[in-house]
């Protein structure tokens, strides 16, 4: 009789161990020779040393399975457990599995190209009005870069700009100022990584999540960087976020140019881009339309209403022009 020790630190626990530990108790009951006992992060077995080995070896593929699928059943647990393939790990075309296994993936052809986009380039700009999903699937695709362990951490950004209300006016320290500007950036990661493993993640500035103000200085190496909302930056503000690629780096543009927030005598960072950058290989664009917004039916036909009439006063251009090659 021999005791082992396994580690199991990297699934969420709450998903791993399942709901009042019953996942663990489908488990002692599929090694009824071994005695286990399973604290925190820890699982000690004792029995004979070609089960132990066995079931450490099974832990391992079930915990794999966790962290890619972010939940645990006891379907998976039986099929592995005997050496079968999980009869529900097929995962074609989705990006990542998402909180309780949802599986995200492209909705639309858009979606597909900035998924596409993102793999062949370094630099991705996504543009299309609200509701296509373009902030949703660049933080889907840096999300899975982190659990791949191609990157080391990722960045998310906003510019913060006030849209109607005034940031000084709102309550707390500069922190809590700050934080409804970044809480559709929340919401994303929220539906992709488990509560726990998040607050690990934020903590640790594996995620960080930032105005775009606090970009300035650095050199961001291993990590996917999103820019989100980026009509609203200016042009010297962009062109310092561009400038923070480090190696081994990648980014992702998303904005709006219909919903821009900026006064009217400052030039947006983002339509000044697209033009400067039209000929510079290793970039990509990706153009969303009224037609691929994924929200609330309602969304797209308030955004068509919109375009109708500014079209009709001239005060903002229907679409974002020819400031560069789409892909």
């Amino acid at each position: 009789m021999i005791e082992r020790i396994v580690i199991i630190d990297r699934a969420d626990p709450v998903s791993f161990y399942g709901v009042n530990n019953s996942n663990m108790q489908l488990i002692r009951n599929l090694y009824p020779k071994l005695r286990m006992a399973a604290r925190g992060q820890v699982i000690k077995v004792i029995g004979e040393d070609a089960e132990t080995a066995d079931f450490e070896k099974k832990m391992h593929q079930l915990e794999d399975y966790c962290i890619k699928h972010n939940k645990l059943t006891e379907d998976v647990i039986l099929d592995i457990v005997r050496g079968e393939e999980p009869r529900s790990a097929k995962s074609d075309g989705v990006i990542i599995f998402g909180i309780n296994g949802k599986p995200i993936s492209p909705r639309n052809a858009n979606q597909q190209r900035m998924v596409d986009s993102f793999a062949k380039n370094d630099l991705t700009f996504a543009l299309g009005p609200a509701g296509t999903g373009k902030t949703y699937i660049a933080i889907a695709l840096a999300v899975r870069a982190l659990k791949n362990k191609e990157i080391r951490r990722i960045i998310l950004s906003r510019p913060a700009v006030e849209a109607g209300e005034k940031l000084g006016f709102l309550p707390g320290d500069m922190k809590d100022k700050i934080d409804p500007y970044l809480q559709p950036l929340y919401d994303a990661l929220e539906d992709m990584i488990p509560a726990v493993k998040l607050k690990e993640y934020m903590e640790t500035d594996v995620i960080q999540i930032a105005p775009l103000a606090f970009m300035r200085g650095r050199t961001l190496n291993d990590a996917i960087i999103v820019l989100d909302e980026a009509q609203n930056t200016t042009t010297h503000q962009i062109k310092m976020f561009l400038t923070r690629l480090g190696m081994n780096g990648k980014m992702i543009v998303t904005g709006d140019v219909t919903q821009i927030d900026l006064p009217r005598s400052t030039q947006s960072g983002l339509v000044h881009v697209l033009r400067v950058l039209r000929d510079v290989k290793g970039i990509g664009r990706v153009e969303f339309d009224k037609k691929d917004i994924v929200r609330h039916p309602l969304v797209q036909r308030i955004v068509e209403a919109y375009d109708r009439y500014d079209r009709a006063e001239g005060a903002i251009p229907s679409a974002t022009a020819d400031d560069a090659e789409s892909e």
